[in-house]
């Protein structure tokens, strides 16, 4: 499979765009209380304002159910190791998933992850994968290849990852738009960025080359998904940096 890309390929800075097809009801005017002969218990006023209060702190925190509580939802670091299929199940002695990652990425509490197996490892180069167990469709992973010092064309390099992923050929196949930008990190490291609007789905991919390895990470989730999580999900894709780069 690695041979599919091409090694000595120069880096393009340019960014392109590809087109397939192209409760709170509203205040109500204050209205003022009748002023008695007689002065209302305190205790009566007290009750009122504390069950509208309650009330409308009920409003503020409803919300649409979610794969996070919150914008500011919490997240766990994934470690990633990018072992060979080879290699996969084990690292020997004390050796921590920390101390030998290659790649690491924000996962969202509460999401779970999938075991790969040596099969699919060695097939496609699937490393890790975490999903919402609530809508299993909305999910992230990594993929990577061996033998790579650097990145091909934008275009050859999001072409040939379709190759050995169905989902993603049937989604570029089917999208709206496909958008794709070179950046750099702090340090000068490359990455492409590339970002599928498709009818039925999302999808946000980060691909970069280092270590003589070629890491593909990404995040999808069905439409309807993706337009109420889209804070929290482009919060996973840009989480995603290889070792040495952050």
């Amino acid at each position: 499979m690695a041979t599919i890309f091409s090694p000595s390929a120069l880096l393009s800075p340019s960014s392109s765009t590809v087109s397939p097809k192209s409760l709170t009801p509203p205040p109500s005017k204050p209205q003022n209380l009748p002023i008695q002969s007689s002065k209302p218990p305190l205790t009566n006023l007290t009750t009122t304002l504390t069950a509208v209060a309650a009330a409308a702190a009920v409003l503020t925190t409803s919300s649409l159910p979610s794969l996070a509580d919150s914008p500011s939802a919490a997240y766990k670091i994934y470690y990633g190791t990018a072992a060979s299929a080879a290699n996969y199940g084990g690292y020997g002695g004390n050796s921590s998933k920390q101390d030998s990652a290659e790649y690491v990425y924000d996962v969202p509490d509460g999401w779970k992850e999938r075991s790969v197996s040596k099969v699919e490892k060695g097939t496609n180069g699937t490393d890790s994968e975490f999903y919402n167990p609530k809508k299993k469709a909305e999910k992230e992973y990594l993929t990577f290849l061996s033998g790579f010092r650097q990145l091909a064309p934008r275009e050859v390099v999001l072409n040939n990852l379709a190759l050995s992923d169905v989902g993603l050929l049937d989604l570029i196949g089917s999208a709206d738009s496909v958008t794709s930008e070179e950046t750099k990190d702090e340090k000068g490291q490359v990455y492409y960025v590339y970002e599928i609007n498709g009818v039925g789905a999302h999808s946000l991919i980060s691909v970069t080359c280092t270590n003589n390895k070629l890491y593909a990470h990404f995040v999808n989730a069905p439409t309807p998904d993706w337009r109420r999580d889209e804070e929290t999900l482009r919060h996973l894709h840009q989480s995603f940096k290889t070792v040495g780069s952050f």
